[in-house]
Parts: C-alpha cells; structure tokens; sequence
C-alpha cells in the first residue's frame, strides 16, 4: 500500500517536470509555517481580557497556557516593580510577544501568491514541449511527445493550485486570529496601566 503511493508521488512528481520539485519544497516550507503560527497564535484562555485579570489579579501561580496568558503573568509582574513609565515598559516588554505573533505572516502570503506563477510556468513549459512535438510531428517522442507536454501543463497548475488555494484559506483565518490577539494585547497595556493609575485591582 505504501508502496503504491510512493509510486503514484514519484510518477506525478516525475510529470510534473522541473518547476513540481519547487512546488513540493514551497509546499513543505508552507505548511510548516501554518503549523509554527498555529501553535504561537494559542490565546490560553477562552475568557475576555477583563474577566481573565479580574480573576487572577496577582497573576496565575502556574505556568501560562497561551499567548494572551503569558502577556497577562508577564504585565503584572512589571507592574508590581514598574518604576517610570508603565506603558512604555509594557510595550518593551510585549514586542518580543507581537513580533511571536506576526512570524512567517508574509512568507505564507508570498508561498500563496508564487506557487500559482510556478504552477502556470510549468503550464507554459509543457505547452512548449507540446508545440515542439507537433513542430516535429514526434506525437510519441522519447520525452512523452504531446501526451507527455500536456500532462505537464495540467500537473503542474493543478499542485500550484493545490498549495495556494488551502494556503490561503488556512493563512487567512490565521492572521484574523492574530489580529484579535495583538487587539488583547493592547487592551492588557490599557487595563493594566488603568490599573496602576488607580492604585486598586480593575
């Protein structure tokens, strides 16, 4: 069985020509990009921000189990020690956690917006291979011949399809809930500094 399958991965990677070995590299490089921010984007905790520093004011006495957790523990702490300007501090302090949040954003976007231009390259090169056979009037030539020029065009832009289109999709959804946690983020600077200006638990 698993033979079989890496017979048909080897025949199709096989038609594919020149541009499927990018195409599988871009597809690897992809989806693990999806599954890094997939991890980095888990919030830890299904409650809104108020409600989550209103039940652990003096932090969580475990470790974190989220991005929006960890910057709660993390601002609380500075502000029992904070000594200046709070805000400032709180945005020091946050950036490594909003750049966390962001990586591999735009090289899932670009991995989306290249493999359908590499797909359609290998359309054009097998649109070539089929020109150069009727050219030459060699319909069963070595290299495939007009079958073989056309299953390379249609190979090749159905796998830059196949990347771009669930990597859209998947990166998309993605960077909304990154927006939602750099929004949380900046309400946990806002409700802390509120917080420390009031002198009394939000």
């Amino acid at each position: 069985m698993l033979g079989d399958l890496l017979n048909d991965f080897a025949t199709y990677f096989e038609l594919g020509g020149y541009v499927m070995p990018p195409l599988v590299l871009a597809t690897v490089v992809l989806w693990f990009a999806i599954g890094y921010r997939f991890a980095a984007l888990k919030r830890g905790n299904v409650r809104s921000v108020r409600r989550i520093i209103q039940k652990h004011p003096d932090g969580f006495g475990r470790e974190p189990r989220g991005v929006i957790e960890k910057a709660i523990e993390q601002g609380i702490s500075i502000g029992r020690s904070a000594h200046g300007d709070l805000r400032r501090l709180l945005d020091d302090a946050f950036w490594p956690i909003e750049r966390e949040v962001s990586r591999f954003h735009k090289l899932i976007m670009t991995i989306v917006a290249v493999a359908p231009l590499m797909g359609l390259l290998g359309t054009v090169v097998g649109m070539i291979e089929t020109f150069d056979s009727l050219g030459d009037m060699s319909l069963f030539a070595q290299s495939g011949g007009i079958a073989g020029g056309i299953s390379q065009a249609l190979f090749t832009t159905q796998m830059g399809l196949a990347v771009a289109i669930p990597g859209l999709i998947v990166g998309g959804l993605l960077e909304r809930r990154a927006a939602v946690i750099r929004l949380e983020l900046a309400q946990v600077k806002d409700i802390l500094c509120a917080r420390a200006q009031q002198g009394s638990p939000v």
